[in-house]
């Protein structure tokens, strides 16, 4: 038996989690893409079809392909395939502008894109300065004749190469710890960080997610979420392709179109962020849906404020929970599970299955229950490194343990509490302000706040001034007196805003974050006449 033999035998691959899947339910409806339906037979034998045109490229195990492209099959085909051949995919975030992609192409050596119809022209602007990638796959795209100023490029079309192969297994030697992802994250203060994911972390956290939010083949998932942002793709989408679920892919959000999909497919589970649920209850036809099927509702990237959860979990009739974690841990670390949700309101859980949590203080002890510090983990599903950055890497790995940038504690039932990013945590007068803290005191000040976000602004007197930007709800009259009155009554003074500023919306990410460093650029002049 040679070691190619023993690999296939004993391995740890994402991709093998598709093929056996394949197996097991070959008829079940994989992918629900528009009017576009795949049963698991179909989608497994597009992926090794495609996985053998990827080597037919001379693209090697360890070698990188980018991937730009919104919620589609072929997004999802893509990264399997390149984990069947042991290619590294590199999924480039749609909310980037030009410069931020050609760093990511260059930086991730990527040798091959593929790319959906509707991005050729900004393929155009930003690949004349990505002289590794030679080839280049368009989706959907009858014709490539217009190809710009990239002519001297190989195109092919992904409907095109499909066809032109076979769809057996193909059989590579792939290490359990090779690369399957670098996912960039986002760079605010510098270039964006290279994750490096393996194929072990991304199987064992797809394990824990099925084991933790009971994924199983009868589950229909709504991906309305970007595929490129870890959460959607490895938080959901590799999770249901274990258990055999369907998925069900949505451009992106849009209450209308959700709430349709969950009738029409009967959908029970799905994922969102916490102002989608709030948009989602505005929504006119709500009443007249069918949400029956409906079995889990999953939040993240902010726990969901209590009268709005409240509300959520009478009107959808399901339960609801949140998943805590970063892409360094592709991503779950944390589940804020469906029978804490009103009983410890804002935490955001319990460890998940494969990972352990503590509380390190700046000099490197672990803390009791009750302390503040900062979030560590221990994890198999952790990342590997930050690509080209062992600087980083070091620092994120000091003491043995990961170091999430996070500030929170566990309370005295052993539910973790998250307090901040460190980054965002406000210096003001000589106190650290959580910004959270102050965002939760402003949502139960009134009903009629759609958002808010905090941040600490530059400040004669108190250094930093704790400052609030709050959206209205329904386009509703808000007056910033009554709410900071209120405001005080439910935290220190100290901890008040010194401001509160009406807007109509928050700068966002694409995957939806709220942007803080643009509030806090934006207004950074803001107490210099006051």
């Amino acid at each position: 038996m040679n070691e190619l033999e023993l690999n296939l035998i004993q391995r740890i691959n994402v991709g093998d989690s598709l093929t056996r899947t394949s197996w097991r339910y070959p008829n079940k409806v994989a992918i629900v893409d528009g009017p576009r339906q795949f049963t698991y037979y179909e989608l497994n034998d597009l992926v090794n079809k495609f996985s053998h045109f990827i080597c037919s490229l001379g693209l090697q195990v360890g070698d990188s392909m980018a991937l730009l492209a919104g919620n589609c099959a072929e997004f999802l085909i893509s990264y399997f395939a390149c984990a069947k051949v042991g290619v590294v995919c590199v999924p480039i975030n749609l909310g980037w502008k030009g410069g931020e992609i050609e760093y990511v192409l260059n930086h991730s050596g990527a040798k091959a894109i593929v790319i959906e119809e509707q991005f050729l022209k900004l393929a155009n602007v930003v690949l004349p300065s990505c002289e590794e990638i030679y080839e280049i796959v368009v989706v959907h795209s009858g014709d490539l004749q217009n190809v710009g100023d990239l002519s001297e490029r190989n195109w092919h079309s992904f409907e095109a190469v499909i066809g032109e192969f076979e769809g057996l297994e193909p059989e590579v030697l792939i290490a359990d710890r090779a690369a399957i992802s670098y996912l960039y994250t986002s760079g605010t203060t510098s270039a964006p960080k290279g994750v490096v994911s393996s194929h072990l972390a991304v199987y064992l956290e797809s394990l824990g997610v099925c084991v933790e939010d009971r994924f199983s083949h009868d589950d229909v998932l709504a991906a309305m979420m970007p595929l490129f942002h870890t959460a959607q793709l490895n938080g959901q989408c590799t999770p249901a392709i274990v258990v055999g679920a369907t998925i069900v892919l949505l451009r992106g959000f849009d209450a209308e179109a959700l709430l349709s999909a969950i009738e029409r497919e009967k959908v029970s589970v799905f994922f969102g962020l916490p102002f989608m649920f709030r948009e989602l209850l505005d929504c006119p036809s709500i009443s007249q849906t069918d949400l029956s099927s409906l079995r889990l509702a999953i939040y993240a990237m902010a726990p969901m404020p209590d009268t709005l959860l409240r509300q959520c979990i009478e009107v959808l009739g399901c339960d609801f929970a949140l998943g805590f974690g970063q892409t360094e841990m592709n991503p779950v670390t944390t589940i804020f599970r469906p029978e804490h949700q009103l009983s410890h309101s804002g935490a955001v859980g319990t460890p998940q299955i494969n990972v352990a949590v503590a509380i390190m203080d700046e000099s490197g002890c672990l803390l009791p229950n009750g302390s503040s510090g900062e979030i560590v983990y221990r994890s198999p599903q952790t990342m590997t490194e930050y690509l080209h950055n062992p600087s980083a890497t070091e620092l994120a790995f000091d003491r043995g343990w990961f170091h999430s940038g996070d500030s929170g504690y566990f309370d005295k039932d052993g539910i973790l509490w998250f307090e901040d990013r460190f980054k965002d945590v406000i210096k003001s007068g000589g106190e650290n302000v959580s910004s959270i803290e102050v965002e939760k005191a402003i949502y139960a000040s009134s009903n009629q706040i759609a958002e808010a976000a905090v941040v600490g602004l530059p400040h004669g007197r108190w250094g930093e001034a704790i400052t609030a930007f709050v959206v209205p709800k329904n386009g509703q009259d808000l007056d910033p007196t009554e709410i900071l009155a209120r405001v005080k009554d439910k935290i220190d003074g100290f901890k008040a805003p010194k401001s509160i500023e009406i807007v109509s919306e928050l700068p966002r990410t694409s995957t939806g974050k709220v942007q803080k460093n643009l509030l806090r650029r934006q207004y950074s002049a803001h107490y210099e006449e006051k």
